[in-house]
């Protein structure tokens, strides 16, 4: 068995010391490998590579292109600073096999990381993850390559710019000019990373005014722990929002392919109310209809909408790996998971910051609400406000994850925060169902050494004693 394992969104590793150009030639060798076990007679479609602002990640894309190319299979290369999910379109527009993407998303600056798509721009299910862990060889003995250089020469490695096509396929999803001329302004935190300059080249230049934050490159992320878009990373791009006076803050992770969001007063409007939003937009105000896709681990205002709008809910596990096969199976109108990743119908299977902030600006545009009215609106159309927190702990070790594996296998609490339990799923993790409909999530991430644990509930004075009692659940508080 190969020491790289895929996780729940590719592999991420420390740079330096378990992430090398080595490890990453590796890696691209069991994708190269698996693209021709998979794609005999195609091969000629070949695949797209770019990599985000991280350290030295447009060297690592390179790296990966020449094995790609030594295996005779064409490259379609983006180098580096390119957001996730403009990656994710070329492979469509590129009518390519997949791609790579040399990226640590939202991980801390330490590390960085090697993701892979499939045809469809989306997320490889777990299946084809494991055949392709199973490809990567033992060392880089294993490995086959071609000089950059000599691959350019050989028509082997082709330089591609995919920006200006999905520039198109923006604006055919969304009124950007609508928007530019509404006369907002936004704060945009680009968290020093991909997204940096987008969002004003789609809306700048009118009525609007947007100011681009943290738009430079800078590796080692200043004001924040890791360029995720949640608090407390994103509290410096929130102040800023109100010393300008935003209408709103709009926040892109590191490789651009999440979306946070802000208020009116620069306050964080969580992640499972920002999909509540955007499936509002897209069925109240849109007036559009289709199945939602959502993860264990997200709102049960998506179920609530559902019902509402007659349209199918369907629960996965958590990670595009299983939202990006649902979205296709079912033709999703909108999908997506608790990390603030949202992908949307007519577009890729592909989470993207981008797109999901513009849809943001575009719902505050048609209704005249301000982000906080939007709430107001949602919460209506759900039977009141729903409340969420997350605590994540770093584990100390292969032991204290089995301890708590083994606790959370037998738990059968009668009670949770003082709610009485009415099921528990296992699906993904261990997820405890309250009788207002509220849950407790408790699950280990498939991409860092953490255990996650999740609640939401319609009890804001429940919060913080249902997160104690996963804890305890899990062994980590007495």
């Amino acid at each position: 068995m190969s020491d790289i394992i895929f996780g729940t969104d590719g592999w991420r590793a420390s740079i330096a010391e378990d992430y090398t150009f080595d490890s990453v030639r590796r890696c691209a060798q069991g994708f190269a490998d698996y693209l021709k076990a998979t794609y005999p007679a195609e091969l000629a479609r070949g695949a797209v590579i770019g990599g985000d602002k991280r350290f030295r990640s447009e060297d690592f894309a390179a790296a990966a292109a020449e094995v790609l190319a030594g295996n005779g299979i064409p490259v379609h290369f983006c180098g580096g600073g390119v957001p996730t999910p403009v990656i994710s379109f070329g492979a469509t527009e590129r009518h390519a096999l997949g791609a790579i993407n040399i990226t640590a998303s939202h991980n801390p600056p330490q590390d960085n990381g090697f993701k892979v798509r499939d045809p469809n721009g989306g997320a490889i299910d777990p299946d084809g993850l494991k055949a392709i862990e199973a490809q990567i060889p033992a060392s880089v003995a294993g490995v086959k390559r071609m000089d950059f250089d000599a691959a350019v020469k050989a028509g082997l490695i082709r330089k591609y710019d995919p920006v200006p096509t999905y520039d198109a396929r923006i604006r055919s999803l969304v009124d950007v000019e609508a928007i530019k001329a509404a006369g907002f302004t936004v704060l945009v935190d680009n968290m020093w990373g991909n997204g940096a300059g987008y969002l004003s080249r789609f809306i700048a230049g009118g009525a609007t005014a947007v100011v681009e934050y943290h738009a430079e490159r800078n590796p080692i992320f200043p004001e924040m722990k890791r360029p995720e878009p949640i608090p407390p990373n994103v509290d410096a791009g929130l102040a800023k929002g109100r010393a300008i006076g935003a209408d709103a803050v709009c926040i892109m992770d590191g490789d651009a392919d999440r979306c946070g969001f802000g208020d009116e007063n620069g306050v964080f409007v969580d992640q499972l109310r920002v999909y509540g939003l955007l499936a509002m937009y897209l069925l109240e105000v849109r007036g559009e209809r289709g199945p939602i896709i959502k993860t264990l681990s997200t709102t049960s205002m998506l179920d609530k909408l559902g019902a509402r709008y007659g349209v199918k809910v369907v629960n996965t596990g958590v990670g595009f790996k299983y939202v990006a096969p649902a979205m296709m199976q079912y033709n999703g109108l909108i999908g997506g998971e608790e990390s603030g990743g949202y992908a949307f119908r007519g577009h890729v299977p592909e989470r993207d910051g981008i797109l999901a902030n513009l849809y943001l600006l575009d719902l505050m545009r048609r209704t005249g609400k301000k982000p906080t009215e939007l709430l107001t609106m949602l919460f209506g159309l759900v039977g009141g406000e729903h409340y969420y927190d997350r605590i994540d702990t770093r584990l100390k070790g292969n032991a204290m994850k089995a301890a708590a594996k083994v606790r959370l296998d037998a738990a059968q609490p009668a009670t949770i925060g003082g709610l009485r339990m009415t099921e528990k799923v296992t699906l993904d993790g261990y997820k405890f169902v309250m009788e207002d409909g509220g849950w407790l999530l408790i699950r280990f991430s498939g991409t860092e050494p953490l255990i996650r644990v999740y609640c939401e509930t319609m009890h804001a004075d429940k919060v913080q004693a249902i997160l104690r009692d996963g804890l305890k659940l899990a062994g980590i508080a007495a």
